[in-house]
């Protein structure tokens, strides 16, 4: 007797305007359900981009919008700040590698805020040009971010 296999066809999602909460939420809600061994950059394309396939059974749309995803500090934006996930990609792997070569952190020294040193960076040829914005490293596992600390 021969069975034949339904094909799983891909269920198809509306596409409309969802914000970037709605899709942070998502991607949240996304990561819960993750097994341990596997990462949320799974979720990232190699240009920064979000797989929406991955996300379109929880948010029941395809975003209209474009959102883009730090690979290395998983910080969401917007189409019109692509080259801030790049820089912080690029920035974070240059202080990890900082921090390994120096043993300490490649800030400002005396700065209250722990703004990123790019002239150290740029010493040890860890970055090839300086970003347009400031970045900061966190207290915690010393991650780059945009945001100042208060």
């Amino acid at each position: 007797m021969w069975f034949k296999k339904k094909k799983k066809e891909a269920k198809k999602f509306p596409t409309k305007d969802i914000s970037l909460e709605e899709v942070r939420s998502a991607i949240h809600e996304y990561s819960r359900d993750l097994p341990p061994n596997i990462p949320l950059k799974i979720l990232i394309k190699d240009d920064l981009s979000l797989d929406y396939t991955l996300l379109a059974p929880i948010l029941k749309a395809i975003p209209s919008k474009k959102y883009y995803m730090s690979k290395e500090t998983y910080d969401l934006f917007e189409e019109e700040d692509k080259h801030i996930a790049q820089a912080l990609d690029q920035v974070q792997q240059a202080v990890d590698q900082y921090i390994a070569q120096k043993k300490e952190l490649p800030i400002i020294d005396h700065d209250p805020y722990r703004r990123v040193n790019f002239f150290k960076l740029e010493q040890l040829n860890l970055i090839s040009e300086r970003p347009e914005v400031d970045f900061y490293i966190t207290d915690q596992e010393q991650l780059v971010t945009t945001i100042k600390p208060k």
